[in-house]
């Protein structure tokens, strides 16, 4: 439904600025009809205040990222080797689509849930150095796992660190029901996603292992990736990070994550974000790069083996082009 309306509105604005340019109108209309929406970022609050409250910014505040189709009316997308039955590639800044495969079909997305995971217990926690007892039901997860074990003291920030290094499905289950009731931090992220804006996603568990009704698709990645880099910037920073040591302490063992995502280490520019595979979903990727200024975002699903490179492909596609319309004038 929502792809429908956006196609509707740039098609609305397509047609309409080719009437203006009919009509002589090449001024300021123009610019204003093809120049992505502007946002003004109201959150009063940031993770790095550990004195206010963790997390986005409030229900009336939050940015919807809207990705305007306008680029591809005038660019058509090149014929890339992308293997992943759906895929999806955003300029943030421009908030342009550069390229597309099927992105509002809702599908297993494996760990890329811990993006919403990870939102919602920096929600719950209010700060990243907020303890959190192990319950053993969360060591009982298979087969990523950080390696917890039951009853150790752990924060959330290390649990973060766990959560996306490793992937693990214990440090996304520990996150669940440390903070709040599991059943209750369900509720939350499936409202944290309608809060945002996501209309294709619905979670039934918080690691993203395949379960009927679990699901979300290209363009709600590339959506929550973009809030997720925007207002948790110290989880973001946590992604982008290819080790970690925690020390050992009397509350826990030591732990040492590993970055999962190749990107991290190879690709110029990575600055993240998750990898994810399971059986329903096959390896899947969202892949966040900055270069020159400019932030991209690629989503790859169900692409197993294949990934990273057609996040790699994609990203090196954008970073090739410049999402301005080819109408002048620009300021």
């Amino acid at each position: 439904m929502r792809g429908r309306r956006r196609r509707r509105r740039d098609r609305i604005v397509f047609f309409g600025t080719i009437l203006l340019l009919v009509a002589g109108g090449v001024g300021s209309g123009v610019v204003v009809a093809f120049r992505p929406a502007g946002v003004i970022f109201t959150a009063q609050h940031t993770i790095l205040d550990t004195n206010a409250k963790a997390g986005g910014p409030s229900a009336a505040n939050f940015d919807h990222f809207q990705f305007s189709n306008l680029w591809l009316a005038f660019n058509p997308q090149p014929s890339l080797t992308i293997h992943g039955q759906a895929a999806y590639l955003v300029d943030i800044d421009a908030r342009e689509v550069l390229w597309m495969r099927d992105p509002e079909t809702s599908r297993a997305p494996a760990s890329l849930t811990k993006l919403v995971t990870a939102m919602v217990a920096v929600d719950d926690a209010g700060s990243l150095d907020r303890a959190v007892v192990v319950a053993k039901e969360a060591t009982q997860v298979i087969p990523s796992v950080m390696g917890l074990s039951p009853g150790e003291r752990v924060t959330v920030r290390e649990l973060l660190a766990g959560l996306f290094l490793d992937s693990g499905n214990d440090a996304a289950e520990a996150l669940a029901r440390g903070i709040v009731p599991r059943d209750r931090f369900i509720r939350q992220m499936n409202q944290k996603a309608s809060s945002i804006g996501l209309t294709a996603s619905h979670f039934v568990n918080p690691s993203g292992l395949d379960a009927p009704g679990h699901g979300m698709s290209a363009h709600d990645l590339a959506h929550a990736a973009a809030y997720l880099d925007q207002y948790y910037p110290e989880v973001a920073a946590i992604a982008a990070t290819k080790q970690i040591t925690i020390a050992a302490t009397a509350q826990h063992k030591a732990f040492n994550p590993h970055n999962l995502n190749p990107l991290i280490w190879n690709y110029p520019g990575a600055t993240g974000l998750k990898t994810g595979l399971t059986d329903d979903a096959g390896g899947c990727i969202v892949a966040t790069a900055t270069r020159d200024g400019r932030h991209l975002v690629a989503v790859v699903l169900n692409a197993t083996r294949h990934s990273a490179d057609d996040a790699a492909a994609l990203l090196n596609y954008g970073f090739s082009i410049h999402p301005r319309l080819p109408l002048p004038p620009w300021p």
